[in-house]
């Protein structure tokens, strides 16, 4: 369950920030409270070689945050390079068909488990850590509309030699009913972070979080629960925000359940729930972005 995870926030072990104390100096990795929504990190012996003559990369703040899966280069080089589009078109009609619905009992080890789902897993490596420090706990479940990013991730799957772990090519908002309806466990979290922004509003269609989506999640969801969200740009954690909270009599803002809980004035988490960054939250916020974070949890008895 969820709660028993633990959501926390250690964003980098204890041996990489000594490795990058002398390194970073414009840069800073953000500190961050744990709260009992947490999943306690353990301290990890990375050993990670950077210059203190090279100037500090995002990449590289990536690669300390993810040394405990030791994915090398060589795992994509066997791939060949992965080269991507950075934004795709869900509406178009090639993304219009639901993914199959796999074998759960082929998938999952304990397909009985609790299922988290990443909306939008991108390279996978978030999961992946979570799948790593959870094997006997939860399942992991993400799903990425660009298919060489599924393809990768899933060689990494059996590289790291996971059974509560699988990526799918799928548009979530075609196919996440189906696929977790078939599940035989409980739903107990969504993710969606960092979502594709699409800034032009005659896009803003093809943001992932619309009604139909969150009335998937929400009647899928088990009591109590979670559906955490999060971006680096402001108005789209905002739309997110009003299409969740706007289902008040079904979910609430952790912060209401739980009041150690930490928020800001304008009701953003001030921590990361997750102990573990996102890629993309690491880039952010090493260019000096704030990351917008929302966790709700659904109710026990529906208002």
């Amino acid at each position: 369950m969820i709660s028993s995870l633990c959501l926390n926030s250690c964003a980098v072990p204890r041996a990489a920030k000594q490795t990058l104390s002398s390194a970073i100096k414009l840069h800073k990795l953000p500190s961050f409270r744990p709260h009992k929504y947490c999943i306690s990190r353990a301290s990890a012996s990375v050993s990670v070689s950077i210059s203190d003559k090279k100037e500090l990369r995002s990449t590289d703040l990536v690669a300390l945050e993810y040394a405990d899966l030791n994915l090398t280069d060589k795992i994509s080089q066997e791939l060949g390079h992965v080269r991507i589009r950075q934004h795709v078109n869900p509406l178009s009609s090639s993304f219009s068909v639901a993914a199959p619905v796999p074998d759960w009992g082929e998938v999952f080890k304990d397909p009985a488990l609790p299922l988290m789902v990443d909306i939008g897993s991108g390279s996978g490596r978030f999961l992946l850590w979570l799948a790593k420090q959870n094997p006997d706990s939860q399942n992991y479940l993400g799903l990425e509309i660009r298919e060489k990013l599924v393809k990768r991730a899933e060689f990494w799957v059996k590289k790291l030699a996971l059974s509560n772990i699988r990526f799918i090519f799928a548009n979530a908002s075609v196919s996440f009913r189906q696929l977790v309806s078939a599940y035989p466990g409980p739903l107990s979290l969504v993710s969606i972070l960092c979502p594709d922004p699409h800034f032009k509003k005659r896009h803003h269609k093809r943001r992932v979080v619309q009604k139909p989506l969150v009335d998937s999640i929400l009647t899928s969801l088990m009591p109590e629960g979670k559906v955490f969200i999060q971006s680096d740009v402001l108005e789209v954690a905002e739309d997110m925000r009003k299409q969740l909270d706007v289902e008040s009599d079904v979910l609430q803002p952790i912060d209401m359940v739980d009041s150690s809980v930490l928020c800001d004035d304008k009701g953003w988490l001030l921590n990361n729930p997750m102990g573990i960054r996102t890629e993309r939250e690491i880039h952010a916020e090493f260019e000096g972005a704030k990351i917008y974070r929302r966790l709700y949890q659904k109710k026990r008895v529906l208002d």
